[in-house]
C-alpha cells in the first residue's frame, strides 16, 4: 500500500500563505508534520496535540504573543497565528527561537472562522489518498483536490449541475449531468466561459454585488430558463471565484450549508492552484533568463523549455506611455498574458516570461521575417487595448545564439519606444540607422561628447535670438536642398526661406555647398531627442 501524504507546515505556508498568511517569526521547518487546529481559550487547557497549528483569537501584544507561544510549545505544537501586524521584536522572537514554534501572521480582515475551515479543509484533503476523477484521467489528483471531484460531489449533494468559475466567468470545472441544464448553461460549459452577454445581465441586475456582498449562497432567478444558486469562494478578503448550481428553488438551510462547506474546500484547492501556476511561471521565467543570458547553463535551460531542436527567434514587447501612469503596469501584465496565449496557439513551444519590465518570448520559426509577421499579427489583434511595440531578434540557429537575437530585440525596441519610427514591430534592419542614433546619444549623454560645430551654434543662437535657424536647416536638408518644399514644411514664404538660409550659414560658419558639412550637420540634427 502507498503512505497517505501529510499536511506538513511548509503546504500550509505555500496554500494560505499568498493571501492569508505570511511567517512573522521563527525559522519555519517546512517537513514538519501537522496534527490538526486548536482554538486558544486562555481559560481551558487543552490536550497536548502533537504538530498542532494554534490560532491565537484575541492575542495581541508583544508579552502575550511570546506567552502564547510558550504555552504552545507545552502542547506540542508547530506554529501559533496572530492577527498581522505581528510585534516580532525582542519578546516574540526570542520565544520563537527558544521553542521551535513558528508564529504566523494573519492577514487584517480575514476570518478567524474561514482560516480554520481552510485549515481543517486541507488537513482532510491529505487524509482522503487518491482518486481518479473527470478533472483527472491519470488518478494522480487528491479526492477533494479535484475542482471536478468537488463539483461532482456538491451536484449530488444539492441535485443539480455545476461550475466552478473564476472572477471573470471561466469555468474552471464541472459536474455531471450538464444536460439536465438550460442552454445557457449548456454553451458555458461547451465554451468553458460565461457569454459576455450573460455577464452583463448579471451585473445590471446587481447579482455580482449580493454575490460578492455575502457569506451565504444567493439566489439569482429571472435571467435563464432556470434559477441559479451561487455562492463566492473567498480567502479572507480577496474574492477567488465562485460555485453556480442549476437549481428549480431557493436552497434549504441543509443545501445552503453544503454549498457554503464546498466553498471553503474549493477556496484551498485555488490557492494552491494559483500557487502551482506561479510557480510553475518563476520556473519558466528563471529558464527562459538563463537561455537569453547565454553561458554553459543556456542549452540546459533551452532543452528543457523544448527550444533546442529548432531555430527560433526573440520577440520582446512592452507597454509604452509615461513611466508613472498608474495603468502602465496593469497593462504590461495583460499584454503579456495575451502575447504568451496568441504565440501558444501558433508553436506549443513558445516560451514567454517577464524580466525587468520587458517580455520576453522565444518562438520557433523558420525566420526572423516570420516572427515579424505573428508581431504585427498580435499588434493587429489588441489594436488599441494598450499601446505595445514588439522588438524581433534575428533568427537563431541553436540556443547559444539566442543570446544576441535577444540584444537585437532590445535594441529595436529603444527605437520604437523613441519616436524615432511610428512602426509598432520591427526588426534591427529596419530601424538599424535610428539604432545607431540612440546608442551614439547614449554615448554622448554619458561622456559629455558633444563638440562645438554648426548645429551647437545654430541652437544657441536660437535659445539666444528666438529665431528658428535650426529648424530652418533642419528642413532646407530632409527635402535635399528643395527651397520650395522646405518653406512649405516651415510655413514661410520661399524668399524667407532663401533669405533664413544664407542666414544660418553665416551663423553656424557652415558650407552648405560642402557634402561632408551637410552629412555632419544631419547627424548632429538627429542625435537631438525626437519632439513629441
Amino acid at each position: 500500500m502507498t503512505e497517505q501524504p501529510r499536511a506538513v507546515l511548509g503546504r500550509i505556508i505555500d496554500d494560505l500563505g499568498s493571501t492569508l498568511i505570511e511567517v512573522a517569526a521563527g525559522e519555519a521547518d517546512p517537513a514538519r508534520a501537522i496534527g490538526g487546529v486548536l482554538i486558544q481559550d486562555p481559560l481551558d487547557e487543552p490536550a497536548g496535540l502533537p504538530g498542532a497549528v494554534v490560532l491565537g483569537v484575541g492575542v495581541y501584544g508583544a508579552g502575550p504573543v511570546a506567552a502564547l507561544v510558550d504555552r504552545a510549545h507545552g502542547l506540542g505544537a508547530a506554529a501559533v497565528v496572530v492577527r498581522a501586524p505581528v510585534p516580532v521584536d525582542g519578546p516574540v522572537s526570542e520565544a520563537a527561537a527558544r521553542t521551535g514554534v513558528t508564529v504566523l501572521g494573519l492577514t487584517p480582515g480575514a476570518s478567524w472562522a474561514q482560516v480554520a475551515a481552510l485549515l481543517r479543509s486541507l488537513l482532510a484533503v491529505d487524509e482522503l489518498g487518491t482518486v481518479g476523477g473527470p478533472g483527472d484521467p491519470d488518478g494522480a489528483e487528491p479526492l477533494a483536490g479535484d475542482l471536478f471531484a468537488l463539483a461532482n460531489a456538491t451536484a449530488g449533494l444539492l441535485d443539480g449541475p455545476v461550475t466552478v468559475e473564476d472572477r471573470s466567468g471561466r469555468v474552471l470545472a464541472f459536474s455531471s449531468r450538464q444536460e439536465e441544464g438550460d442552454d445557457d448553461r449548456i454553451a458555458t460549459v461547451l465554451d468553458r466561459q460565461v457569454p459576455a452577454g450573460k455577464l452583463r445581465a448579471l451585473e445590471a441586475v446587481g447579482a455580482f454585488q449580493a454575490l460578492y456582498g455575502k457569506e451565504e449562497p444567493v439566489y439569482v432567478d429571472g435571467l435563464s430558463d432556470r434559477p441559479r444558486a451561487a455562492i463566492a469562494i473567498r480567502a479572507g478578503g480577496e474574492i477567488l471565484g465562485s460555485i453556480w448550481v442549476v437549481v428549480d428553488a431557493p436552497l434549504s438551510e441543509d443545501r445552503s450549508r453544503a454549498l457554503q462547506e464546498a466553498a471553503k474546500v474549493a477556496a484551498l484547492h485555488l490557492l494552491r492552484r494559483r500557487t502551482g501556476e506561479d510557480a510553475e511561471r518563476r520556473l519558466r521565467a528563471d529558464l527562459l533568463a538563463t537561455v537569453l543570458d547565454g553561458g554553459e547553463h543556456a542549452p540546459q535551460a533551452a532543452a528543457r523549455l523544448g527550444l533546442a531542436a529548432q531555430p527560433a527567434c526573440v520577440l520582446a514587447l512592452t507597454v509604452t506611455g509615461e513611466p508613472s501612469a498608474p495603468d502602465r503596469v496593469a497593462a504590461g501584465h495583460r499584454a503579456a498574458e495575451a502575447l504568451a496565449l496568441h504565440l501558444a496557439a501558433i508553436h506549443p513551444r513558445t516560451a514567454t516570461a517577464t524580466l525587468g519590465g520587458v517580455t520576453y518570448a522565444v518562438l520557433p520559426t523558420a525566420s526572423d521575417e516570420q516572427g515579424l509577421r505573428v508581431a504585427e499579427a498580435f499588434l493587429g489583434r489588441v489594436g488599441d487595448r494598450f499601446p505595445a511595440v514588439i522588438g524581433v531578434g534575428r533568427l537563431a540557429a541553436r540556443p547559444a545564439e539566442l543570446r544576441r537575437s535577444r540584444a537585437d530585440a532590445d535594441r529595436t525596441l529603444r527605437v520604437l519606444g523613441s519616436g524615432r519610427t511610428r512602426r509598432r514591430a520591427a526588426r534591427l534592419s529596419d530601424v538599424y540607422a535610428a539604432a545607431l542614433l540612440e546608442e551614439l546619444t547614449d554615448r554622448i549623454a554619458a561622456e559629455d561628447d558633444l563638440p562645438d560645430g554648426p548645429v551647437v551654434r545654430l541652437l544657441a543662437h536660437d535659445e539666444q535670438h528666438g529665431t528658428a535657424l535650426t529648424d530652418t536647416l533642419d528642413a532646407w536638408l530632409n527635402t535635399f536642398g528643395d527651397v520650395p518644399a522646405a518653406a512649405a514644411a516651415v510655413h514661410v514664404h520661399p524668399n524667407t526661406f532663401r533669405y533664413r538660409l544664407k542666414r544660418l550659414a553665416a551663423v553656424a560658419d557652415l558650407d552648405l555647398a560642402d557634402p561632408e558639412a551637410r552629412f555632419e550637420a544631419m547627424l548632429q540634427l538627429r542625435l537631438r531627442p525626437p519632439r513629441p
